[in-house]
């Protein structure tokens, strides 16, 4: 029996190229563990992001390769994930009990923001990391509906002081709307919107969350910008749909984080085509493409490309979103692509591997 030479092994695992860090694991520092003897290769390979609906297909491609080496009689491959904590902007102290805090933003409203941040949240959930949703939006919280928690909903107190955040589909949510009426609005001015939201964020009682999704308010005024510089935001990922005017504030929400440090982990483009549900016909109704020109002009990656589709809507505001509603769907595919693609560019950033530089002209 010949030996098994330990540089073929690690070439045959470098053999599959992972499709969201975009490298082999052997050069992404994943292989956590590997012994050989007599012929049998033991190994264990760890991701950094939420992966759990791949990992087994994973295992199974790098077993095939290693087998087919001369002198292997057995392979074991075991992949696993473990998610760990991004980089913060400048000072900002991290919240206790929460790894990672990506914000959801647009330059706008009315382009499916809340609608992609309850299915990115529930999407990183089914890929086996513990996360929470925090509705940032004080003047009009959504997040409990989209989520299916009854009228009237409140948190748990514990000793006078920390909110217990609700659960929905596995989530932890925290809302203004768990606080208020729901007929009474938020008259306030924005110091008093920023304190209310840091109130939710550090008083509430998180339970060891590996993403908090923040779904932030519309726009780019000084109440967005006052919550960028405090909450400690490990990522942000920018919605719009194809309309130039969406794009254009789009493109206001990037120069914001831009400008507090705060790295862009992506664009999704909502509202991309719509397919006629009679005769099948597809039609780009608000522009073709914009996404993605988006993407390419700062350098970071198109996440995902959404239809115009009625049944995400219907399931949103039915309370079970798509991800939920109908898991095996290629809508929910995407979404958990996107999750994916969210998970491992945080975890780029943990491991030290940087993020693309954005940069703001005045052309």
């Amino acid at each position: 029996m010949s030996q098994v030479d330990r540089a073929a092994v690690e070439q045959a695992i470098a053999q599959y190229q992972d499709p969201y860090l975009k490298t082999d694991l052997i050069s992404s520092g994943c292989l956590r563990r590997l012994d050989i003897e007599e012929g049998v290769v033991n190994a264990e390979l760890v991701l950094g992001y939420a992966a759990g609906s791949i990992v087994g297909g994973i295992a199974q491609m790098i077993q095939t390769a290693v087998e087919n080496l001369d002198g292997v009689t057995a392979a074991h491959i075991k992949v696993g994930f473990e998610v760990a904590a991004g980089e913060l902007q400048g000072k900002v102290p991290a919240l206790a009990n929460v790894k990672n805090v990506i914000a959801v933003a647009s330059g706008k409203g009315g382009v499916g923001k809340s609608t992609t941040a309850a299915n990115l949240a529930l999407a990183l959930s089914r890929e086996g990391g513990k996360v929470g949703v925090l509705d940032a939006d004080i003047y009009g919280p959504s997040m409990g509906l989209m989520l299916g928690l009854p009228e009237g909903t409140r948190p748990e107190v514990r000793d006078n002081k920390w909110f217990i955040p609700p659960r929905a589909h596995g989530l932890q949510v925290m809302s203004m709307a768990f606080l208020v009426d729901d007929t009474t609005p938020v008259v306030w001015r924005g110091p008093m919107v920023s304190g209310a939201l840091m109130q939710l964020l550090t008083q509430s009682a998180w339970d060891e969350l590996d993403y908090l999704v923040v779904d932030m308010p519309p726009g780019t005024g000084d109440i967005q910008l006052t919550l960028a510089q405090k909450v400690p935001v490990t990522g942000a990922v920018i919605v719009t749909t194809p309309q130039d005017l969406a794009l254009l504030d789009a493109k206001k929400g990037i120069g914001m984080f831009e400008k507090v440090n705060i790295p862009v982990l992506g664009v999704v483009e909502n509202m991309a085509i719509h397919i006629c549900s009679n005769c099948g016909h597809a039609e780009h109704l608000f522009g073709e493409g914009g996404g993605e020109r988006l993407a390419d002009e700062y350098g970071v990656d198109l996440l995902a490309s959404m239809p115009l589709s009625m049944m995400i809507r219907e399931q949103a505001d039915g309370g079970k979103p798509t991800v939920i509603a109908e898991p095996e769907c290629q809508i929910s595919m995407i979404y958990q692509d996107m999750a994916r693609h969210v998970g491992a560019r945080i975890s780029q950033q943990a491991a030290g591997q940087g993020m693309p530089e954005i940069s703001i002209s005045d052309d």
